[in-house]
C-alpha cells in the first residue's frame, strides 16, 4: 500500500478532476500533438534515415553507454556540426530529450550567488532545472518586460544574473518581445537563455526558429531546440558559444550520467534537418493558422482564445469539470482535442489546447471550431 500522505495526494487529485492516467492514443483527428510538419509519420524521413545507415553499414542497436565512456558515435560530431551550422551557432551539444537539456543546463550553469530570473510561465523542466542549481531565483509576470527590468535593476548589482523564457510559451502558444528583451539583457549585462522548442521548425527562414528569424542569435547566451516536436524525432540540443559546450560536458550530469542516444537516433535528427531546410509544409502551416484564427474571428470566439501566432491556439474554458466536458464532446466526434488542467495551469484558465499542422484541411478546422462554438454556448 502506498503511504498514506501519498494515497490522500492522489485522492485530492481525483476529487480536483485532475488526476492523470496514461490513457491509448485516440486514433482521431489530430489536433493535440506537437508533430507540427507531419515529420512523425513521415515515410520519406523514415525510409531516408535506413538508407543512410543501412550505406555507411551502421547496424549498432544501442549506444552502449554514455557519450563520456563508449556512447559518442561519430554521427554525434556530424549532427552537431550540422546543427550549429542550420541554426548559425558556434556550437551544439546533444542531449537525450528536452527535459534532460533543460535539466542539465539550468541545474550547472547558474552559480551560487548567481540571480536567476524566469518568466512565471516557463516550463516544468526550466524551473526544475533552475531549482536543482544554487542560484537564487525570481520569476517575472508573463511576458512583463517592465516587471523583468526592475527584477534586475534590484538585484543585478554584482551578481551574474541569468534572463529566462521560451520564444513560444508551450501551453498558451503566445510569444515575448525578443528584440526587447535581448535589448534589456545588453544594457544590464544580462545572460538571456530562449528556449525555442515550440518555435523551431515553424518560423524562420528554413524553420530555424524565432532567434534567427529576429536576428538575435548574437544576443542569447544559450537556447535550447527539441527535435520531438516539429522535426518529428528524438532528443534535443544546447546552442552557445564552444565554452559553454566544453562546461556542459564538464558539468552537466543530465548528458554525464545517462546513456548516449542511438545511431539511429543521430540518423533521423541529420536527415530530419535536411528535409526541414527544403520542405514546403511550414508554409502550409501557416496557411492554416492564418485559416484558424480567422474562422475563430467569423465565429466570433476570439474572446475566449489567447493571442496567438504560432501552431498553438487555445480556447480559456474555466474549471476542470466543464474543460473535460468539452474535451470529451471534440473527442467523441472523432476530433482529439486535449483539455490542459489545473495543475498544469493556473486555475481558472483550464483551456482546450489546439495544436495545427501542416496535414490538417481546412475542413476539419472548421468543423471542429462549430463544434467548439456550439459547446460553449452551453458553458
Amino acid at each position: 500500500m502506498l503511504p498514506q500522505k501519498l494515497q490522500h495526494k492522489l485522492n485530492q487529485r481525483a476529487e480536483e478532476q485532475s488526476l492523470r492516467s496514461l490513457d491509448a492514443s485516440n486514433p482521431g483527428i489530430d489536433f493535440c500533438s506537437n508533430d507540427y510538419l507531419g515529420f512523425a509519420t513521415s515515410k520519406e524521413l523514415f525510409d531516408k534515415t535506413h538508407e543512410f545507415l543501412k550505406e555507411r553499414n551502421i547496424n549498432q542497436n544501442g549506444a552502449t553507454g554514455s557519450r563520456l565512456l563508449s556512447g559518442n558515435h561519430p554521427l554525434y560530431s556530424q549532427v552537431e556540426q550540422q546543427i550549429s551550422a542550420f541554426h548559425q551557432a558556434d556550437s551544439a551539444l546533444i542531449f537525450n530529450s528536452g527535459y534532460d537539456a533543460n535539466l542539465g543546463l539550468f541545474s550547472c550553469v547558474p552559480q551560487r550567488h548567481d540571480i536567476v530570473l524566469y518568466d512565471e510561465y516557463c516550463h516544468a523542466s526550466i524551473r526544475d532545472g533552475i531549482i536543482m542549481s544554487n542560484a537564487k531565483s525570481y520569476k517575472f509576470q508573463h511576458n512583463n518586460l517592465s516587471h523583468l527590468k526592475e527584477l534586475i535593476e534590484k538585484n543585478d548589482k554584482e551578481h551574474t544574473v541569468f534572463v529566462v523564457t521560451e520564444s513560444v510559451f508551450s501551453m498558451d502558444g503566445d510569444t515575448p518581445d525578443l528584440k526587447a528583451l535581448a535589448s534589456i539583457c545588453n544594457t544590464f549585462n544580462a545572460h538571456l537563455i530562449i528556449d525555442e522548442a515550440h518555435a523551431f521548425g515553424l518560423f524562420g527562414t528554413s524553420g530555424e526558429g524565432l532567434i534567427n528569424q529576429h536576428h538575435l542569435e548574437n544576443s542569447v547566451f544559450a537556447r535550447i531546440i527539441t527535435f520531438g516536436k516539429a522535426l518529428g524525432c528524438h532528443g534535443a540540443a544546447i546552442l552557445g558559444s564552444h565554452d559553454l559546450k566544453k562546461y556542459l560536458i564538464n558539468f552537466s550530469r543530465s548528458l554525464i550520467y545517462t546513456t548516449a542516444l542511438p545511431p539511429h537516433s543521430l540518423a533521423n535528427i541529420k536527415i530530419a534537418y535536411e528535409l526541414l531546410a527544403k520542405t514546403s509544409e511550414r508554409n502550409q502551416l501557416q496557411r492554416h493558422i492564418s485559416y484558424f484564427k480567422k474562422t475563430v474571428q467569423t465565429m466570433q470566439l476570439q474572446p475566449l482564445f489567447i493571442h496567438s501566432e504560432s501552431a498553438i491556439q487555445c480556447c480559456i474554458i474555466p474549471s476542470n469539470e466543464m474543460v473535460k466536458k468539452g474535451e470529451s464532446l471534440l473527442q467523441d466526434q472523432g476530433f482529439n482535442v486535449k483539455a490542459i488542467r489545473s495543475p498544469t495551469v493556473p486555475k481558472g484558465t483550464e483551456r482546450l489546447r489546439f495544436c495545427l499542422h501542416s496535414f490538417n484541411t481546412e475542413e476539419e478546422i472548421s468543423e471542429v471550431l462549430l463544434l467548439l462554438s456550439t459547446f460553449v454556448k452551453t458553458v
